[in-house]
């Protein structure tokens, strides 16, 4: 029995996917971005099938496992467009690293401003980096990993929902500029929202995931320690 719910989870779940990135290319909607609408879908089905998240478990460690490979395959927009990567080096890593300390300065700031405590304002700093990074580094900024977690995945979802359509709206074209805000922004959920745009979109992103993964470790204890 155990085997067929998690047969059953994961062709939900793919299947779920499949039929938002469908959605989206007939009806294009920061709603119809696969992430935030196969989310309720698959929440949806399990719902009415009675399947609790213990059963969903081994489906979802299943999926995780793939997770591996999925990122390392980001290496292979990444090789194809090296050359003008390599090229817009110079403005690419100034921007990642501008966007970086400016998202760290007003998340802190709007914090501030809506009378937050330090340790939710620390959190929100390091909100934009992938999970790993954030938990790993939520101590030196004095903040809980399970809420740094948490602003993470919202922060992933929200950008991946958002950034696209406010980057169209602000007139902004260029493949390298809008995957550098998405993978900045928004880390994985965006890079993956980057890959859906172009290929040179999506080896943008992954670039600028890394290099903000770096510098937020880099920059983090300072501007917090700074801003307090």
């Amino acid at each position: 029995m155990t085997v067929l719910v998690t047969i059953f989870c994961i062709a939900l779940t793919c299947g779920a996917y499949g039929l938002s990135r469908l959605v989206g290319r007939r009806f294009p909607s920061p709603l119809t971005v696969p992430v935030f609408l196969s989310t309720p879908l698959v929440i949806f089905v399990l719902w009415i099938t009675r399947i609790d998240l213990d059963g969903y478990a081994h489906a979802k460690s299943i999926l995780g496992y793939f997770l591996g490979p999925a990122t390392v395959a980001l290496a292979v927009p990444l090789y194809r467009n090296r050359q003008v990567l390599v090229d817009h080096a110079l403005p690419v890593v100034a921007g990642i690293v501008t966007g970086v300390a400016a998202t760290m300065v007003g998340a802190i700031a709007c914090a501030k401003a809506l009378g937050l405590g330090r340790g939710v304002q620390a959190a929100l700093s390091i909100k934009s980096v992938t999970a790993p990074v954030a938990i790993e580094l939520a101590p030196k900024v004095h903040a809980q990993a399970t809420v740094v977690a948490a602003f993470v995945i919202i922060t992933g979802l929200v950008g991946s929902m958002i950034g696209p359509w406010l980057l169209t709206r602000f007139r902004v074209p260029y493949p390298i500029a809008r995957g550098e805000a998405l993978g900045t922004i928004s880390h994985g959920q965006g890079t993956a929202q980057a890959l859906v745009e172009s290929e040179l979109t999506g080896a943008a992103a992954s670039i600028a995931m890394g290099v903000a993964a770096v510098a937020t470790s880099l920059l983090a204890p300072v501007v917090v320690s700074a801003l307090r």
